[in-house]
């Protein structure tokens, strides 16, 4: 999903008024930087990062999750050849995005991908049920959140004040302009993202050149 610099910043400056649409009003190497706020799998030692910047709301980020990453996880990451780092972006509707990450960050680190990718999985129940809390809640609840903690995770104004605070390093650093976008160390990844032996011949490269 490509994202102009003008529809991030209304995002980031909309996410806290916008969670009132799920009924939950709110509450008052450049590249491989890796930082405390980071989500990861893999070793912190590999000598090859893959970052990742998506959205669990981007139907491209969605099918990249279902149809590539599984290769890539298997074969690099948990081989520990590579670090993996997702990095959170929030598209429309942008208060489901925000929610989505929200539960994943208030699931634990045990648990965070695991919401990440069910909240993924669930992008086509979410756009057209029509009943994106019931759906984000369900998904929390497998998570072990309890409807309170749901409610309190969502509405967490800190939490929405780092996402959008990323998000604009992000965009302004690194110049993320859409989702997904990824970075193999510190080079942009401009191959094909919807096949598995095309990343995984960068990764082959990065993985040589760091020997």
């Amino acid at each position: 999903m490509t994202l102009t610099r003008k529809t991030l910043v209304k995002s980031a400056l909309a996410t806290g008024l916008l969670l009132a649409g799920l009924g939950l009003a709110a509450c008052g190497n450049k590249a491989a930087n890796i930082g405390a706020d980071d989500m990861s799998m893999g070793p912190a030692d590999a000598k090859v990062t893959l970052i990742e910047y998506a959205s669990v709301t981007c139907v491209h980020c969605a099918t990249f999750n279902e149809k590539v990453f599984p290769a890539i996880k298997e074969k690099y990451i948990d081989t520990g050849k590579v670090r993996y780092v997702y990095r959170e972006f929030l598209t429309g509707p942008a208060d489901v995005s925000a929610a989505g990450v929200l539960v994943a960050r208030c699931a634990g680190k045990d648990k965070y991908f695991q919401v990440i990718d069910a909240v993924m999985r669930s992008q086509n129940e979410i756009f057209t049920s029509g009943d994106s809390k019931g759906v984000l809640m369900r998904i929390a609840s497998s998570a072990g959140l309890s409807e309170e903690q749901f409610t309190q995770c969502v509405n967490d104004p800190e939490g929405v004040k780092r996402i959008n605070d990323n998000m604009e390093t992000y965009v302004k650093t690194y110049n993320i302009t859409g989702t997904p976008s990824f970075f193999i160390n510190d080079k942009k990844y401009e191959g094909d993202i919807t096949d598995p032996n095309a990343l995984g011949a960068a990764l082959d490269a990065a993985l040589a050149e760091a020997k």
